[in-house]
């Protein structure tokens, strides 16, 4: 191999997003590097040049899809919004992360990180950013709803973050709404939060 191909960002850009592809069209277990070289046009050797694996391509994948996202919500909780908006916006970017595909993405590395531990610990420094990220937000707010009871920061960055993780995965799932109506569930928290942060309870 040229050590052109081998430095190629190009081809390296081309690889992922071939992977995030057959990642989507075929999930983790049915997804393989040389799937992957094909789409992407370029030498099976390639692939295992620049990530040495399957799991170090999709772990690669995974984390920039995961770290945008991130970076999009911190600037978001830094704004000037009330943090009933914030919340409906976080209602918004979930919509978006399932048209977008980021949240099978985020499904299909989670599941297999049950089975593979390697996988696990990369998910859980991941995910774990996220909640780091709410405590943050909670701990900056909890002062304008007169504290947070019996709950400890953490606990309430749980109770925050939990439930779209569980939306997320009956949405993919395919249970109907009128069902489980897991959107709308959502969406009225904001309610509650615009009562407690306005005075009416």
């Amino acid at each position: 191999m040229k050590s052109s191909e081998r430095l190629n960002p190009e081809a390296k850009s081309r690889i992922l997003d071939a992977a995030r592809g057959s990642l989507l069209e075929h999930g983790y277990s049915g997804l393989s590097t040389r799937k992957v070289a094909a789409a992407a046009d370029v030498p099976l050797s390639l692939i295992h040049y620049h990530f040495g694996s399957k799991r170090n391509m999709i772990l690669e994948l995974f984390e920039a899809e995961n770290r945008s996202r991130l970076e999009r919500q911190a600037a978001m909780f830094d704004g000037e919004m009330p943090l009933w908006k914030q919340w409906e916006e976080a209602c918004n970017y979930l919509e978006e992360d399932l048209a977008s595909g980021y949240v099978r993405v985020l499904n299909e590395v989670m599941a297999a990180g049950w089975a593979d531990e390697e996988v696990a610990v990369a998910v859980r420094g991941q995910v774990r950013g996220w909640f780091d990220l709410l405590a943050t937000v909670v701990a900056r707010v909890q002062d304008r709803f007169g504290g947070i009871g019996l709950f400890t920061v953490q606990e309430v960055a749980a109770l925050a973050g939990l439930p779209f993780l569980g939306a997320e995965m009956v949405i993919l799932l395919g249970i109907p709404e009128e069902d489980l109506p897991a959107r709308s569930a959502l969406r009225k928290v904001a309610l509650v939060i615009r009562s407690m942060e306005e005075g009416d309870v």
